[in-house]
């Protein structure tokens, strides 16, 4: 499966979490987790980690809550066996000489280098993930097609590919560190983590973000109504008229109205042009590709249709949401959507 599968001494495993301000605190606090059940269960020291960040001192997380991290520069000759990059928003912002130097250095010295969900992007833009396969969080990975073209972008929940790891967040953290145990030491302690922490079902490779399966509070719309999103989110570029879509599904218009008004609490067209609506924000705030260029892979065929539509949904133009999106905040939760290969 990887790498790590070949890190079998006696000796601990050394991880370190390289953090960026804004990081999300519960992504990296659950993947540590099942590494510290780990030593716990098995009465020694198999794995040991640290937490950095380029400054060191303080570092902010996206929830409000703050860690202590060490300074990168002072492990510059520390050796590392594993090295994982963990951000949240804005990562093109904590691009840097010494991150890319610290990080390429530890891939000479043999770590396996990763990250959880937009640290991927920092791997890119390092050249660190040129012509592998990797996954961040399905809200980012519009920008991350869009940004890196030599990376082949999954929508996983987590890609081991060799000696570069990566996952997109969230709870797939746990499954994320477990598959690190079982690969380092064996199903028996990977197991025993997984009770100890309360993960009842160990995802395996190549699990999907959405698997297409119900909903995880149990409700779920009729299947036409899942088919009909789907459709439209196959076809975000160029959209297809709602009576093509009906035709698709095999339904009436009127009958399509009904339930997406019951399930979706929009109507068919609402709910298209939003979705629309919702990608071109992922890629507003997180890319630096035209405004223009962006109405046009939206489907919206007018800037001027596609900016006055911006407003009326987020409350501001697609040139000020450029600067003002960039800033994180907790309540910055708007789906995004994008089309599917």
């Amino acid at each position: 499966m990887t790498r790590l599968m070949t890190l079998t001494s006696d000796k601990p495993v050394r991880l370190l979490i390289l953090v960026t301000p804004n990081f999300n605190m519960a992504a990296t606090a659950g993947f540590i987790d099942p590494f510290r059940a780990a030593n716990y269960l098995d009465g020694a020291t198999r794995f040991r980690w640290e937490v950095c960040s380029q400054d060191g001192g303080t570092c902010l997380a996206s929830n409000g809550m703050s860690i202590d991290t060490v300074k990168l520069s002072d492990l510059q000759d520390r050796a590392f066996d594993i090295v994982i990059v963990s951000a949240s928003w804005t990562p093109e912002r904590h691009n840097s000489t010494p991150v890319h130097s610290a990080l390429w250095r530890w891939a000479r010295q043999g770590a396996t280098v990763g990250a959880i969900d937009t640290g991927a992007f920092i791997l890119a833009e390092a050249g660190l993930l040129k012509d592998r396969r990797a996954t961040v969080h399905y809200e980012h990975i519009d920008a991350m097609i869009e940004l890196f073209p030599d990376v082949e972008t999954s929508e996983e929940l987590f890609v081991f590919d060799g000696n570069r790891i990566t996952c997109c967040g969230g709870g797939a953290v746990v499954d994320f560190a477990l598959h690190i145990i079982q690969g380092t030491h064996g199903a028996e302690l990977a197991n025993g983590a997984a009770r100890y922490v309360f993960h009842q079902s160990l995802r395996p490779v190549g699990a999907m973000q959405s698997p297409g399966q119900a909903e995880p509070v149990g409700l779920r719309a009729p299947d036409v109504v899942r088919r009909s999103i789907s459709i439209m989110e196959q076809n975000l570029e160029q959209p297809l008229s709602i009576p093509e879509i009906c035709q698709a599904v095999d339904i009436s218009q009127r009958q399509l109205n009904r339930l997406f008004t019951t399930y979706v609490q929009k109507t068919p067209k609402v709910y298209y042009r939003d979705i629309r609506l919702d990608r071109a924000r992922g890629l507003v705030t997180q890319t630096e590709i035209p405004l223009a260029e962006v109405a046009l892979a939206s489907g919206f065929a007018s800037q001027v249709h596609f900016s006055r539509a911006y407003r009326a949904r987020f409350g501001l133009s697609p040139r000020e949401d450029r600067v003002e999106g960039r800033v994180p905040f907790e309540f910055r939760a708007w789906p995004m959507h994008r089309k599917r290969g």
